[in-house]
């Protein structure tokens, strides 16, 4: 139900320790005028004050297409991909060096990551973008992410930034999704017809009623408040909550994070290990089944731990990297499900084996782990 009055969830928005920070092409490049380098040295120094705090930062850019018009002299969109795509190959140039200038000048260092729809539909693509982002954040690094529009084509492009964004914030289990734009966030009605429209402060994401209250997208972005909503919902998958709220308002980022009530808060139902769980245990399909020993059956049941590979004794199925698999205790009943860290091949070379070993074994090791305990739901 949307609402105008506080709650407890703000206060929450205090804890959150990894947050994805999008901000929108208006306010990247001041509605068409040429890129916003002092807008960007202001949310840089925000997200930078976020990270003394201990806070993760993964930034969604977008702007590289406005930045190439403006860069040679168009003013209006193109349409046609191959025109787009020459545009976000020079645009892209343009925002790289102002993000990494500005960033080095509170001594942090960034990473250009450039994803395409196909790297995240893609199984395999999806996890190695995951650990590749996760590497980054353990380094110190602020990922600046973007879509590769220089090499997306038209059956496999976002669409818009910010689903972009929340597909990121699925891939690193963000606490929050802020998403920075030109308006103070949604309102009840639109405020360009209606004087009297009020902005909505609080609600649920994925309440169908907010899509009636959304308009159309700007000129220089393909997005809008529809696609926000709908970032919002597909953010709260993974138990993210998402804050849309204008990147105009003075320090803003920072007074989110401290719990103002800036913007529009779209709140989950359910906390972010919750919401990932219950999807586990909603899967209808296993991809391949591990039987586990009693002393693997007994530390997940009594003490929720991981699923190391010593405590497996029998693989079943033709499974890959990243899929759902059932846990088996000796007599065929399910203990667990959960994303196994290796294929079936690689599996059943490394069970019964110390994790220490994986290495020696495999000639790589990508987690300790065969099914890491934020990832596995008991049953």
């Amino acid at each position: 139900m949307p609402q105008n009055t506080s709650d407890n969830a703000r206060s929450g928005l205090r804890h959150a320790r990894r947050v994805v920070a999008k901000i929108g092409s208006a306010l990247l490049t001041r509605d068409g005028q040429g890129l916003n380098s002092e807008g960007i040295q202001n949310w840089v120094a925000q997200l930078a004050q976020l990270r003394t705090r201990g806070v993760e930062v993964v930034l969604v850019t977008s702007g590289a297409v406005a930045a190439g018009m403006q860069r040679l002299g168009h003013t209006v969109r193109p349409r046609a991909l191959h025109e787009l795509q020459a545009m976000a190959a020079v645009g892209q140039m343009n925002l790289v060096q102002v993000y990494e200038t500005a960033f080095q000048r509170h001594g942090l260092h960034t990473a250009q990551v450039l994803l395409t729809h196909e790297d995240l539909a893609d199984r395999r693509r999806y996890l190695n973008s995951r650990s590749t982002l996760r590497t980054l954040l353990n380094l110190g690094v602020i990922p600046v992410v973007n879509e590769n529009d220089t090499v997306a084509t038209e059956e496999i492009r976002f669409g818009d930034n910010d689903t972009l964004a929340a597909l990121v914030a699925n891939l690193v289990e963000a606490d929050l999704l802020l998403i920075l734009t030109d308006q103070r966030g949604l309102y009840d009605r639109d405020p360009r017809q209606d004087p009297e429209a009020k902005l909505v402060t609080e609600a649920e994401a994925g309440d169908p009623r907010l899509l009636a209250m959304a308009g159309g997208s700007g000129a220089l972005g393909r997005g809008g408040m529809r696609t926000k909503l709908t970032a919002a919902e597909k953010a709260a998958r993974s138990g993210a909550a998402t804050v849309i709220a204008s990147g105009r308002e003075e320090n803003v980022i920072v007074r989110v994070l401290d719990g103002e009530m800036l913007g529009t808060h779209l709140k989950t139902a359910q906390g972010r290990v919750a919401a990932r769980k219950q999807w586990l245990a909603g899967q209808a399909h296993v991809a391949g089944r591990l039987w586990l020993d009693a002393g693997a059956v007994k530390v997940i049941r009594e003490s929720g731990k991981s699923l190391l590979p010593v405590g497996v004794k029998a693989v079943e199925g033709a499974f890959t990297r990243g899929e759902v698999v059932s846990c088996l205790d000796s007599g065929g009943r399910e203990v667990a499900r959960g994303l196994v860290n290796y294929g079936s091949e690689e599996t059943a070379r490394i069970i019964g084996r110390a994790s220490d070993k994986i290495e020696s074994i495999l000639g790589y090791v990508d987690e300790p782990e065969l099914i890491h305990r934020d990832n596995m739901v008991i049953l």
